[in-house]
């Protein structure tokens, strides 16, 4: 990848900006975070090409950091914020702002609206695209996209083509739960049957067996009982 995509999420809430940092890292981008107005001011740059604002700050608001944030880069700018008056969303783009998505957000909508204002920007700025990224590191687990290869801690792990499609599957959709049907009709591309639940189960299991240090105690590929599969 000849561009890593830098995203600056500024929030006072340590909880919202590590849920933000995870999922935005599962999908290959790299994190600045800033704990308030004034910390987003002082690292914006040329170098981030995406900021995500809370309005409700210490300090200087969301507003304010915006409008400062404007006079040094083009960037798009997406506030994400619990204020959703008609007043809240007018000021938001008097301010500078591209776009506007209300807390709690869904994380399927999140990564559509950073992905959709990447995608115009990066055609703003004469790209084709924005960038790919190839690799997908969760703690020692990276899965290189590009040549399907799996290590864990550097080291290299077979995988069926099927186990590979799970696994790819829950990496790229990081703290999304997938029912077992969720992802027989994802990965197998056939009608969801009752009896289809072992199947996915065994190859849960093999997954598991391949990846963890404890399958018993995963790591990686966490069961939410009674609904189905997740990557934290």
């Amino acid at each position: 990848m000849n561009h890593t995509t830098n995203i600056l999420i500024a929030d006072d809430n340590d909880e919202i900006r590590e849920i933000v940092r995870v999922l935005l890292k599962s999908e290959g981008f790299h994190i600045i975070e800033a704990v308030d107005g004034d910390d987003a001011v002082h690292k914006a740059d040329e170098t981030i090409d995406l900021f995500i604002l809370d309005i409700m700050m210490p300090g200087k608001s969301g507003f304010k950091a915006c409008v400062e944030i404007r006079e040094k880069s083009s960037a798009p700018i997406l506030f994400l914020t619990a204020k959703t008056q008609d007043s809240d969303i007018y000021m938001a783009f008097s301010a500078g702002s591209d776009d506007y998505l209300s807390k709690p957000f869904s994380y399927t909508e999140l990564v559509s609206r950073v992905k959709a204002l990447l995608r115009r920007y990066y055609v703003y700025k004469g790209k084709d695209s924005v960038p790919s990224p190839d690799k997908i590191h969760i703690h020692d687990l990276s899965i290189n996209t590009a040549s399907n290869e799996v290590t864990m801690a550097q080291q290299e792990i077979t995988l069926t083509e099927t186990e590979y499609q799970i696994l790819l599957l829950l990496a790229q959709n990081r703290m999304k739960i997938f029912s077992a049907q969720n992802l027989y009709e994802s990965v197998w591309n056939e009608p969801y049957f009752y009896s289809c639940n072992n199947t996915v189960m065994v190859h849960i299991r093999n997954l598991r067996s391949k990846l963890e240090a404890d399958p018993q105690n995963p790591e990686y590929i966490k069961t939410v009982w009674g609904k189905g599969y997740r990557i934290d």
